[in-house]
């Protein structure tokens, strides 16, 4: 059995900060509490760079790190999309993209070409 869902992938940066803590914990609380979507993984990334053009990186010679951080859930459609509404606002306009997928039972054939 296949359902479709949305998944959504969130970046922003380790130092960023919302809008009463930081920006990581803030989407985190959002998707927990308030949505309870059915799971959120966080990557913090080791190098990166934005529009701005400013390198982030993780190195020996850099007294802060402020690395990228890639925050992605998935949920049903419905949920996905109500998520996404209350992160507007929330998250920098152009930081987060969505694509629908699949989500099927692994125990079940695959479907055929």
């Amino acid at each position: 059995m296949s359902s479709e869902v949305i998944v959504v992938r969130i970046y922003i940066h380790e130092a960023e900060q919302g809008r009463r803590t930081n920006l990581q914990q803030e989407i985190l609380t959002l998707l927990h509490d308030q949505q309870r979507v059915k799971g959120v993984t966080v990557f913090r990334g080791i190098a990166g760079f934005g529009a701005g053009g400013a390198v982030h990186a993780a190195d020996l010679l850099r007294l802060t790190v402020d690395l990228p951080i890639v925050i992605e859930f998935y949920d049903d459609v419905e949920v996905a999309q109500a998520a996404m509404k209350l992160l507007n606002g929330l998250v920098p306009a152009g930081h987060v993209v969505w694509w629908r997928a699949n989500c099927s039972d692994l125990s079940q054939e695959p479907p055929t070409a």
